[in-house]
């Protein structure tokens, strides 16, 4: 455990710099705009007994795990539109403080689970005391309706222990479905309430015309 212990040093090190930064995106599209496509920010490093299962999932040797296994150091940015996502990957793109390795769009090219959200790989420069260590990274960009289906899957998922009965599959992917649905609408509704507001805009100075030629 002590091993392990030196060895996730850089990862929680990653962690928690990464969270005060993200976060500080958010904050900053608050004071400048009415919306912020961040709604909020989370991270963790994964547990050893995670790691250690993975790599044998995955037949990753430990001696290769810092270049093989990119979500030893994992984060979740939620979103509440699915246009949100989009300017969230562009932000991390153009960021200079990290490197963009690896993007996977799991909204347009989904899990056969059903599972949606969109990945961002980066490698990331620690600095410690025997100097700086790049290590990867993972950001997981999704909607709050993406997140809450996700979470509930791998909650099930544990419990069955990875191998659900096919008619828990067939309504998981059902249930995927209509979060992404709920998404879509919610993403219209926004769309015609700001056409509404920006018609009600443009057309403000004649309406007051119109209402003070009703009062005369």
């Amino acid at each position: 455990m002590k091993h392990w212990d030196q060895f996730l040093i850089p990862y929680k090190q990653a962690i928690d710099e990464l969270k005060i930064k993200l976060k500080g995106m958010r904050s900053q599209f608050e004071q400048e705009y009415e919306h912020s496509p961040i709604e909020f920010v989370t991270g963790r490093v994964k547990p050893v007994a995670s790691i250690l299962d993975k790599a044998h999932q995955k037949r990753i040797p430990l001696d290769k795990l810092v270049t093989e296994m990119q979500d030893i150091a994992g984060l979740r940015m939620m979103c509440q539109f699915v246009d949100d996502i989009e300017t969230v990957v562009k932000l991390l793109r153009n960021r200079n403080d990290f490197r963009v390795v690896e993007e996977r769009n799991y909204i347009s090219h989904k899990k056969p689970s059903g599972y949606r959200s969109y990945h961002v790989v980066i490698e990331y420069p620690v600095q410690t005391i025997s100097g700086e260590k790049k290590i990867l990274a993972e950001i997981q960009i999704r909607t709050l309706a993406m997140n809450f289906w996700a979470t509930i899957e791998h909650s099930l998922n544990y419990k069955y222990k990875g191998q659900f009965p096919e008619e828990i599959n067939t309504r998981l992917e059902r249930a995927a479905e209509a979060a992404f649905r709920l998404d879509e609408e919610m993403s219209q509704i926004k769309e015609e309430i700001q056409e509404a507001q920006a018609y009600f805009s443009k057309n403000k100075e004649a309406v007051k015309k119109i209402e003070k030629k009703n009062y005369q």
